[in-house]
């Protein structure tokens, strides 16, 4: 079965789409007191967000006339280059946290990434829809 060709434009919607769901889901766990009951949600659309995030920069970069890249480092580091992201480390902690954390969510793991998605990582994901939109918008 042939693969929909993808576009900036459609990554960098599905990224925005997902980056909503997951501030949503953040504010219900506050407005509901139940941020346990919700970590689990939370940090699959963290993952969900992340996905796209690269997928959005991988693609940005590869009509900036860029070889395709061989994982998330190599994207996330060009795409800092490039100004499309502020905080290079913060989003290279992203990936290092994401390797960490297993498919079975067990709680030494689960607690300091929804602390870091909730503190930090919206906000890395914010600025990132901030720059390129801003960066579409001039093209």
């Amino acid at each position: 079965m042939k693969q929909p060709v993808k576009t900036l434009e459609k990554c960098f919607s599905d990224y925005k789409a997902a980056l909503t769901e997951l501030k949503e889901l953040v504010e219900e766990a506050r407005r509901k007191g139940q941020q346990e009951s919700y970590e689990q949600k939370i940090i699959r659309a963290f993952e969900l967000t992340h996905e796209l995030s690269l997928s959005t920069m991988s693609e940005y970069l590869r009509k900036q006339g860029r070889p395709p890249y061989m994982g998330p480092r190599d994207t996330t580091v060009d795409a800092f280059h490039e100004d499309l992201i502020d905080d290079g480390e913060g989003w290279l902690d992203m990936i290092i946290i994401r390797i960490k954390t297993t498919p079975i969510y067990n709680e030494d793991t689960t607690k300091p990434l929804y602390g870091k998605i909730i503190s930090h990582y919206i906000k890395l994901f914010e600025n990132f829809e901030r720059k390129l939109e801003r960066r579409l918008e001039e093209n």
